[in-house]
């Protein structure tokens, strides 16, 4: 196959760049000038980057859906608890809220380092 010969200058970083893919690769430099030109000029690479980007936006989507879901699910838990709660506790006479908000205050700090020590192991409730 009849072949043009071309001269020209890249950046010192990306000539580096070039020489190590080849090297890794154990290929030539030039087939890879000249495939990295071909992909650029075709006239299908713009469909085929669309057609990958929206392949990755699809995935992202359904990703954030499924996020979406599930945050749903837990603020809808929350909510459902806090109602039971609410309605299952009877409010306390003025002289016991010291007291009980006291009690209150440390058992609300043992919750958040337990739900610190939760998020930090591998055992979840989704999993």
């Amino acid at each position: 196959m009849k072949r043009t010969r071309h001269t020209f200058r890249l950046p010192p970083e990306l000539a580096d760049q070039l020489a190590d893919y080849a090297s890794r690769k154990r290929v030539s430099q030039a087939a890879i000038v000249e495939a990295a030109l071909a992909s650029f000029l075709s006239p299908d690479s713009s469909e085929r980057m669309e057609a990958a980007f929206s392949r990755r936006l699809d995935r992202i989507s359904r990703q954030l859906d499924k996020l979406d879901y599930h945050v749903e699910v837990g603020n809808e838990a929350i909510a459902l608890f806090v109602r039971t709660w609410l309605i299952s506790n009877p409010a306390l006479p003025d002289s016991q809220l010291p007291a009980a908000q006291a009690q209150a205050q440390e058992r609300f700090a043992a919750f958040v380092s337990a739900l610190a020590r939760r998020m930090e192991s591998e055992q979840r409730l989704a999993r």
